[in-house]
């Protein structure tokens, strides 16, 4: 139960339609139980040829009974379904809240069908918790004890029968079927995540499945997954199904006895037989209210597996501080950073991405992070902009804790160009206007202008993922935004890596004036154009193996100089 316990605490905010909810169904549940009564008390007086007044008013009764349980039962799906959409829609912004800072890492631990699986398939399986979990077992008791205390009043045996009864079909059968059901549960939900997965790969691959001619392998791989989780599915239905008929089944078997134990009792003198109808009738109606603990088991356990799911993405973990706060933000001045043995591998890995990283990065200071392929130079500036915790050592921006500085805040004063960077279907004024809603035409003109992107006017189409650009294109339409913030800090993932020389030293230019006094981090494999740098980092294998400025460097005649040499043997 304690993986549902954030939805119960969701829950709560809507006290006011859970009790109308409990409420009315309660009434309602009494009420069917009272006409069927009656009906049954109605039938064996009326063989007794009574006076007509007391059977106008037993039938006003039985239309007062009919009235109220309609109304009733109107309002008790009328305030649970309110209280569910609410409680849904409360579930839904409290999911995003807290997935929405992981946002940028997430998929390093999660393939994107599953995440979506998670977070909408298992989000909509929440919406039968108070609707079949929740409540309906608190009507089914109280609507049981008023029963059995009225029972009583006629026949202890025959309450004693139907207490039996209660603990039968609304507590020990369900348990039963619910023990039974929870490997079936945890398949099921496997078996939704593997196809909600082979469903996305296959979307977003099938142009390289086609051109690699793996498209009917692929094919197979996503019928098996559909078959699947089908036959879970069936598997689970014919569960749910014999769990309901043994439901019934007992429910009968119990107004069977007391039709005997009633027939006895009349027999014997023990009761009067004008009750024994009615008895038989209370005992048919009131595990009605027992039917739908059948299928409780079901949605407990899948409104519990999809709470753990979900908590899975979002862990609660304890956050040890570093140094001092500094209020959780960050002011509008260019920050420093530093890393103190910081280490670091991904989720699922025992490869260190990096290894012990010590650095300085001084206010206002430019600086570049060189080295080969793979040597950790990304996942460097991923972890100084907070998309990663590190594993081991400290990050300080300012003096403070990166642990105590809010993301958001960070986010906000860095202009960022990522290696990948997402567009949006629309065009190239909304793309640009991300940036903020303040920008005028002439702003986001001069920015194309730029980064020679004036060729496009601002109502041009932009297609999802921006697929009518070029990789040069995309780059420096992530560099015009970067240029509109204008903020204090600059972080470049290999900004200009598809745009040719020539451009690249015209941006770079731009970029160099307009970050004069602020906080440059770029991250490059070319080597070229590194002297105006206040220093240069050369890492490989996750190891910074060298620091220092550009002349600094080549007079050490290390590993930036080898490289140095290697790039001009190849460009020239």
């Amino acid at each position: 139960m304690k993986e549902l316990g954030f939805v119960v605490r969701l829950m709560m905010k809507e006290k006011k339609d859970m009790v109308y909810s409990i409420l009315f169904g309660f009434l309602a549940g009494l009420t069917s139980v009272g006409l069927f009564a009656s009906s049954g008390y109605l039938i064996s007086k009326a063989a007794l040829e009574v006076p007509l007044y007391a059977l106008t008013v037993m039938i006003a009764l039985l239309k007062l009974f009919g009235f109220t349980k309609a109304l009733s039962r109107y309002a008790e799906r009328y305030f649970s379904h309110r209280a569910t959409f609410t409680i849904l829609s409360n579930l839904r912004v409290s999911i995003y809240e807290k997935i929405e800072p992981l946002a940028p890492g997430i998929f390093g631990r999660y393939r994107s069908g599953d995440l979506l699986s998670r977070i909408v398939g298992d989000v909509e399986s929440l919406q039968n918790f108070f609707l079949r979990v929740f409540y309906p077992p608190i009507i089914l008791v109280m609507v049981f004890l008023s029963t059995i205390l009225f029972t009583m009043f006629y026949s202890v045996s025959v309450a004693l029968i139907l207490i039996g009864g209660l603990l039968l079909t609304g507590f020990m059968v369900p348990a039963y079927f619910a023990f039974k059901q929870r490997k079936i549960e945890t398949t099921l939900r496997e078996r939704r995540g593997d196809l909600s997965t082979e469903v996305t790969e296959f979307l977003y691959g099938f142009r390289d499945l086609k051109i690699y001619q793996r498209l009917e392998d692929k094919e197979k791989s996503l019928v098996q997954a559909a078959a699947g989780y089908v036959s879970e599915q069936k598997r689970e239905s014919i569960y749910s199904l014999y769990s309901h008929s043994t439901n019934i089944l007992v429910s009968q078997l119990i107004s069977w006895i007391v039709l005997a134990l009633g027939a006895y009792s009349v027999g014997a003198g023990q009761m009067d037989g004008i009750y024994l109808a009615m008895l038989v009738m209370i005992s048919l109606t009131v595990f009605e209210n027992a039917t739908p603990m059948a299928i409780l088991p079901i949605h407990y356990e899948d409104s519990r597996r999809a709470a753990a799911r979900l908590s899975s993405v979002f862990p609660e973990e304890r956050i040890e501080r570093d140094g001092p706060s500094l209020c959780g933000t960050l002011d509008g001045d260019a920050p420093s950073f530093s890393m103190k043995d910081v280490s670091f591998s991904f989720d699922g890995e025992e490869r260190k991405a990096l290894e012990e990283v010590s650095l300085e990065l001084p206010a206002g200071s430019k600086t570049a992070i060189v080295g080969p392929s793979g040597s950790g130079k990304s996942t460097l500036l991923q972890l100084l902009l907070n998309f990663y915790s590190a594993d081991q050592g400290s990050i300080f921006v300012n003096d403070a804790s990166m642990k105590d500085i809010d993301k958001e805040s960070l986010w906000e004063h860095a202009n960022v160009v990522l290696q990948e960077n997402h567009f949006f279907y629309g065009t190239m004024k909304e793309n640009l206007m991300l940036v903020r809603d303040d920008l005028t035409d002439g702003e986001m003109e001069s920015a194309l202008g730029i980064v020679k992107l004036d060729h496009f006017s601002l109502e041009d189409t932009v297609l999802e993922k921006g697929e009518n650009l070029s990789g040069g294109e995309k780059q420096r339409l992530a560099i015009a935004r970067a240029l509109l913030k204008g903020s204090t800090l600059w972080m470049l993932d290999e900004p200009t890596s598809s745009v040719d020389a020539l451009m690249e030293r015209e941006i770079f230019n731009h970029l160099y004036t307009e970050a004069d006094g602020d906080t440059l981090i770029l991250i490059s494999h070319r080597l070229t154009g590194l002297e105006e740098m206040d220093q240069i980092i050369v890492m490989d294998q996750g190891k910074v193996v060298e620091a220092g400025g550009f002349e600094e460097l080549m007079k050490a005649k290390g590993y930036f100089y080898e490289m140095k040499q290697i790039e001009k043997s190849v460009l020239f």
